[in-house]
């Protein structure tokens, strides 16, 4: 709320016009505006504005989109590798590559550090005619496991990596743990993040450029408004691109609104909570707490209501190894899944947010779920698609997962544990019939069903005895008394 009402303060007081409108040497409050916030970005991951650059782009895919434009236009294109808990926007800049491999299987990390040590470990090599862009994501929004920072360190070791440049996706990283970019000469060539997944709002993302790497969008050929500095379109057409590396990428108008909302947001966020390094201190421990919990929950028969994903390097509670995210599946009785699609709406119903279904993971959820692709082939030709019912041949298709951010407490925590109690244990759910190809129809939503408050668990008395019952009026109370579990990348 602290945030909003910040930002409708500066609406009210300050007229921000097209930036376009003003030169380099006259800048108007815009340009003005947008370039305090860039240097406040850069400061929230201890970045120096003399090694780092940030580019204001719509979300994180599209910051990850306009490195792989600039690397398809290259005169060779380029090679690909990407490691298997990538998302799927990550994913897709192998669609532009002459080669691609994903550094994947039960052994990913294994078989990376083979190849960041060695490039010719793999059987796909890189070409020497080519430059190669290796991408990877801080934590994976699969499960939440944080993986080795330390990477792009370990590939400029090898002198077999010559013109390789690392992709880090820290979409899901950043949204509760600190990033420290101070030494430029270890640190990513390219950085993509979106601010809504840390402060919830704006809807804005960014690209973070290390200078080392800038040259490589001097092949991007696509040019759009306020990028250039003069065009000729007769018969000898010819473009002459800005020189700056904001000003030549950030096509058309800028968001200037949403970049006020930024500004307003980092200072609001650091108000509240100090930092994102206790902000990330502070969802671990919750994620514990709720991965203890959901472990400890069985049916009545002894069977564990929670098959629980947790990578076998992350450790949890520790801030380093894995994040405020807990991906897991429920069991019924007997031992069956229960449907990721019905235990998502019947948490929507009780005004619980989380996120269900294959997650944009499709390599990481593959080898954890073990699928290959010859199982997923038969997957899409048996009907399924993604958001439909999530099990094939007795195994789940997808997840379950909880993401803790800064707002969240422990009380929703055990509000989410009370829920799977009275939702699912001893509950017998006959199995779902995998659809024919071409008899899916759309599901239909009873939205009168869906409640939009939910009792809080009974808090003990210090004495031992019942709590008194109190009367709530959850209207007077509002949303910040609601569960606040939201769904991350």
């Amino acid at each position: 709320m602290s945030l909003i009402n910040s930002f409708s303060e500066h609406q009210k007081s300050l007229l921000l016009s097209n930036p376009h409108s003003a030169s380099a040497t006259s800048p108007n409050l815009t340009q003005v505006l947008v370039k305090s916030t860039r240097l406040k970005v850069l400061k929230l991951f201890k970045a120096d504005p003399k090694n780092f650059e940030v580019i204001f782009v719509a979300n994180a895919t599209a910051a990850a989109k306009l490195v792989f434009e600039a690397f398809r236009d290259h005169e060779q294109g380029y090679d690909y590798f990407y490691h298997r808990d990538c998302h799927t926007s990550l994913v897709g800049g192998r669609q532009w590559a002459q080669n691609h491999a994903c550094l994947g299987g039960e052994n990913a990390d294994e078989v990376t550090e083979d190849w960041l040590k060695d490039a010719n470990s793999l059987p796909q090599k890189r070409s020497g005619q080519r430059p190669t862009l290796f991408a990877y994501p801080g934590q994976s929004n699969m499960n939440g496991r944080r993986l080795p920072l330390s990477w792009p360190s370990l590939l400029r070791k090898d002198q077999g990596h010559p013109d390789t440049y690392v992709l880090l996706d820290v979409a899901a990283l950043v949204s509760t743990c600190s990033l420290d970019l101070s030494n430029h000469e270890t640190a990513p060539d390219f950085l993509t993040l979106s601010f809504y997944k840390i402060f919830g709002f704006p809807n804005l993302g960014a690209l973070i450029v290390n200078k080392r790497a800038a040259h490589i969008f001097k092949a991007r050929r696509y040019f759009g408004g306020g990028t250039t500095d003069l065009i000729a379109c007769g018969a000898d057409p010819w473009v002459a691109k800005k020189k700056d590396l904001c000003a030549s990428l950030e096509d058309g108008t800028g968001p200037a609104y949403s970049v006020l909302a930024l500004n307003c947001a980092i200072d609001e966020h650091e108000k509240l909570f100090g930092s994102l390094a206790k902000v990330s201190q502070h969802t671990a421990w919750l994620a514990s707490q709720l991965y203890e919990q959901l472990g400890a929950m069985k049916h009545t028969n002894g069977q564990p209501l929670c098959e629980i994903y947790k990578d076998e390097h992350s450790t949890y509670g520790d801030s380093a190894t894995q994040g405020g995210t807990v991906s897991f599946n429920v069991h019924t009785p007997d031992g069956g899944y229960v449907d990721t699609v019905l235990v998502s709406n019947e948490a929507m119903a009780k005004s619980i947010h989380i996120r269900a279904g294959s997650l944009c993971n499709p390599a990481g959820m593959a080898c954890t779920l073990g699928f290959n692709d010859t199982d997923l082939r038969n997957v899409h030709d048996s009907g399924l698609r993604c958001g439909d019912q999530s099990s094939w041949s007795r195994r789940p298709l997808g997840m379950v997962r909880v993401s803790f951010g800064a707002c969240s407490t422990l009380e929703d925590a055990l509000i989410f544990v009370r829920f799977l109690q009275e939702s699912f244990v001893d509950r017998h759910i006959p199995e779902a019939r995998v659809p024919l190809v071409g008899t899916r129809k759309p599901k239909s939503v009873d939205f009168a069903s869906i409640r939009h408050t939910i009792a809080s668990p009974p808090m003990a008395c210090r004495n031992g005895a019942e709590p008194k019952k109190k009367k709530r009026n959850w209207r007077r109370m509002g949303s910040l008394r609601r569960i606040q579990m939201w769904a991350r990348r």
